[in-house]
């Protein structure tokens, strides 16, 4: 059952007017990440993933990414729409946060843009920042998108959510 959108206000975008296969756009903004008092990445050149019923997922340059902090994990995963993911562990000054980026080394036709680019749970990190936006994580930890005040949802992920 779907639910009911949320009201746009201006500015913003709703999640459910974004399409199913999800669409693939450049990033105007400065999208980065911090953690334990560092910068993990800083870029002026992500690409977003807009699909229905969630907040975009940014993909950012791996140049732009400390990637020194990368290990690869040994785990992957198909997206319908973009093909097999791969996953990375961050090397942090209190361990190693598992998992808690992906990238696609060989996208499916139509999101070549993204190849090699990483992804980062915001929920993983002290502060991920959209322009000068501080964003939040989508809920429910199993999805990657970035909430700011210019999406509206209801969003996938929340209670109540698993049959959309």
């Amino acid at each position: 059952m779907r639910p009911e959108p949320l009201p746009i206000g201006p500015g913003q975008e709703s999640v459910w007017d974004y399409p199913r296969p999800p669409a693939l756009e450049p990033v105007a903004e400065r999208v980065r990440i911090e953690h334990e008092g560092r910068t993990l990445a800083d870029s002026r050149a992500a690409w977003r993933v807009l699909e229905t019923s969630h907040p975009p997922v940014y993909y950012l340059p791996p140049e732009d990414v400390s990637t020194s902090r990368l290990t690869p994990s040994r785990n992957t995963s198909w997206c319908e729409f973009k093909g097999t993911a791969r996953y990375w562990d961050v090397q942090s000054d209190l361990g190693v946060l598992a998992e808690v980026a992906w990238s696609y080394p060989d996208p499916a036709p139509g999101y070549e843009p993204i190849a090699g680019h990483l992804a980062l749970y915001a929920w993983a990190f002290d502060a991920c920042w959209v322009g000068d936006e501080r964003a939040t994580p989508q809920p429910g930890g199993f999805y990657g998108g970035w909430i700011t005040s210019r999406i509206v949802g209801p969003f996938k992920g929340e209670p109540g959510t698993t049959g959309w």
